[in-house]
């Protein structure tokens, strides 16, 4: 079982960039230009090492390999954005790792691409990228081709030898639960739980009990034997549930306009553990978003451009109607107003700007759900 933080260090100790690793400041994925950067380098890497597995590394300074980490990401369904866009799409997997000189709420990402034998080319337009184009990584560059691709194995030794170095050990296994429950969040209720004798999942939030259901907010949770964060938030509430096989997070969004607001179920992710030292991992999309009145949407809509106008202004808001706007332009999307995610993705740069750091913890949060069920 391979220690992903070691993995990370490993990668970074190696050498600068080169064909099996690229490492990234941040990933920018709600927009065509990152979504477009993103998949050329997957491309690229996939048709570079078809005989081992390649990496993107997110949360790191390209000049001096400062680990700066970046915001946690938990959308399981980025093979969906790969799946779409390229023809013989590699799996891949997107792992948060939590690194001790971090913020909690920061992390290092780490992209792992399985490999395969079939090249990869991109089966539709995005961004300045056309249908057609393929790419593979000449050192630390990642560069179009149109020449056929043979298939190479100078990565593969070493690459192996990475990995191999980067194994687990009982230290670093007790060291990670020690230090998630006795430091990180020493000030949270926190619990383990060991499964198959190989896997160690801790947790810690803070625990509210509501007719007989327990549930956490300010939520971590990890798997200590990867030193994989599996989840993360400021915000969420959270059931945990599990049994000898499997770990189930069942996560819940507060949404409603004005005062009004309701718990909604979100999503449900369950992690089945096996005595071979092998887990999987499963989502099932339980959302479904409030409706309302369309008269009443369109009122409360305008009023949010007016006050988005505002900001940008910098005219003088009402904190509360600022920290509003997130949202409430998630539920008017959901309520079929198709320009109002965009106008939230224009709200960025005012609302990350905002006195209040909650105003962008929002706006990130919208996002996230959004992004959730566009993939699903």
């Amino acid at each position: 079982m391979i220690n992903k933080r070691l993995l990370i260090k490993n990668l970074l100790a190696h050498n600068n960039e080169n064909s099996f690793y690229d490492k990234k400041r941040q990933l920018n994925l709600h927009s065509k230009e990152g979504k477009g950067k993103f998949l050329k380098h997957i491309c690229a890497l996939s048709n570079s090492n078809p005989f081992n597995n390649s990496y993107i590394v997110v949360g790191v300074e390209d000049d001096d390999n400062e680990i700066v980490g970046d915001d946690f990401f938990d959308d399981s369904r980025i093979q969906n954005l790969v799946n779409a866009y390229l023809e013989n799409p590699p799996k891949i997997t997107y792992d948060n790792i939590p690194f001790p000189n971090l913020p909690k709420e920061k992390v290092v990402g780490l992209v792992t691409i399985k490999p395969k034998n079939k090249v990869s080319f991109f089966k539709k337009n995005i961004y300045t990228i056309f249908t057609g184009a393929t790419f593979i990584r000449i050192g630390s560059n990642t560069q179009p081709t149109e020449e056929k691709i043979s298939a190479s194995k100078s990565n593969v030794e070493t690459v192996i030898s990475i990995e191999n170095n980067s194994r687990n050990s009982i230290q670093h296994t007790l060291d990670g639960v020690l230090d998630f429950i006795t430091v990180r969040h020493k000030d949270l209720d926190n619990q383990y739980q060991v499964f198959k004798e190989n896997f160690v999942v801790c947790w810690a939030g803070k625990k509210n009990v509501v007719r007989n259901e327990t549930y956490y907010s300010r939520v971590d949770i990890e798997l200590v034997n990867e030193q994989i964060k599996l989840f993360y938030s400021n915000q969420d509430e959270v059931i945990v549930s599990y049994d000898e096989d499997s770990f189930t997070i069942t996560e819940y969004v507060k949404l409603g306009l004005n005062d009004k607001t309701s718990y909604y179920p979100l999503e449900k992710l369950t992690f089945y553990f096996y005595d071979n030292g092998y887990y999987k991992m499963e989502t099932q999309m339980l959302f479904e978003p409030p409706q309302y009145n369309k008269k009443l949407l369109h009122h409360i809509y305008n009023s949010v451009l007016i006050t988005i106008e505002k900001l940008h202004k910098n005219k003088e808001v009402p904190e509360m109607e600022v920290l509003r706007i997130p949202h409430t332009l998630m539920i008017c999307y959901l309520n079929d107003f198709r320009e109002a995610k965009h106008k939230l993705i224009e709200a960025k740069s005012v609302l990350k700007a905002y006195k209040n750091p909650l105003a962008y913890i929002y706006f990130k949060e919208s996002l996230r759900i959004l992004r959730k069920m566009k993939y699903n």
